[in-house]
């Protein structure tokens, strides 16, 4: 793997947070498969701070569980290979440690819950010895205490009669109470990065609505820093402080919540807003993206969204360099705080 590193990436100033705990720069991630090389992760670069909710954006395929996958070192390699960039820490790259040392890094420092709850928790021990567990694997705790002390993150994360519960399996919980399990587990070392990978999917909108207002409770109680990673627009809208939006394994749009959701910059963005219900438009038909997501194994050339987007210039009508079907369009700073990986994204943004 090249460890060759590029400046981190400044970007647009987190709202309301301080110093990045960590920072992404320039990751790639490749799959080597029998039909060729899929590129799923392919430059990404962004920062998180304490206390700062980024939320990740993007249809199914577009890289952003694969890129916390890397961030949590739990790839499947092979097929999967970190071809390049930097993961850092709090001031350590942790693509350039030992795996053990990585190991004592992530769960301590970076945890991460998954979609599914019921799939990711073993169906054989109760809740109570896997989340125990984090505490006699990292801390070893004996097991009366690591019990004592999975009651108490039980009680944290609001799961009713925790010390009559706490001997039960994940099949006698609800699917609500399981993902409150799976954050327990998640919290149980204090860590300063929370990864929640679509944390409300299959939940109906009244437990999703309770699971997020406790990650932000959870957030202000310890001041860890929260990547959201969904296709959930409203959660976003209402929770997350800043958004970066990826397609094809790219980020092709950054900044805070306000600024992205209420004038998007990139074409791909403002598809995703017009294809949310609007509650006050009645009797209206929803906008929906035409085409396709690209096949990562053969990613279009120039801009990845081109053949999708309506605003494709290409040949004579394209400026000289911007060509949407032959150059590749950095991401850029277009207006102050905000970023775009689109050659007209000024006249998308009417400035």
């Amino acid at each position: 793997m090249s460890t060759a590193s590029t400046s981190l990436p400044s970007g647009p100033a987190p709202r309301g947070a301080g110093a990045p705990v960590l920072e992404v720069d320039d990751l790639r991630v490749q799959f080597r498969t029998e039909s060729g090389l899929v590129n799923a992760v392919n430059g990404v670069s962004y920062t998180v701070s304490e206390r700062e909710t980024l939320a990740i954006l993007g249809e199914s395929g577009s890289g952003k569980s694969v890129s916390a996958q890397a961030i949590m070192g739990i790839l499947d390699s092979p097929p999967a290979e970190i071809t390049s960039g930097r993961i850092v820490f709090e001031g350590r790259d942790l693509l350039t440690l030992p795996e053990e040392e990585q190991r004592k890094v992530r769960g301590p420092g970076i945890a991460m819950i998954f979609q599914d709850a019921l799939s990711s928790l073993n169906p054989v021990y109760s809740v109570g010895f896997q989340i125990g567990e984090m505490f006699r694997a990292h801390r070893g705790t004996s097991r009366k205490e690591a019990k004592q002390k999975a009651v108490e993150l039980m009680d944290r994360v609001r799961i009713p009669a925790a010390k009559q519960r706490v001997d039960d399996y994940p099949h006698q919980f609800s699917g609500g109470m399981r993902q409150r399990v799976m954050i327990a587990m998640a919290l149980a070392l204090d860590p300063r990065i929370l990864i929640a990978d679509e944390p409300t999917t299959a939940l109906d909108v009244t437990v999703q609505a309770q699971v997020m207002d406790l990650l932000k409770d959870l957030q202000r109680d310890t001041g860890m820093g929260l990547i959201l990673i969904t296709h959930d627009l409203g959660v976003v809208n209402e929770v997350a402080d800043n958004v970066a939006v990826m397609y094809a394994g790219r980020i092709v749009e950054r900044g805070t919540v306000d600024e992205v959701f209420g004038n998007p910059a990139h074409p791909y963005t403002d598809g995703l807003m017009r294809s949310i219900p609007q509650v006050e438009v009645k009797g209206g038909r929803l906008q929906p993206i035409g085409g396709q997501p690209p096949n990562l194994a053969a990613i279009p050339s120039g801009c990845p969204f081109n053949p999708r987007c309506p605003r494709r210039r290409t040949g004579a009508e394209a400026a000289t360099g911007r060509d949407c079907v032959a150059d590749v369009p950095p991401l850029r700073l277009v207006v102050p705080g905000r970023e775009a990986a689109c050659h007209y994204s000024e006249e998308v943004l009417g400035v």
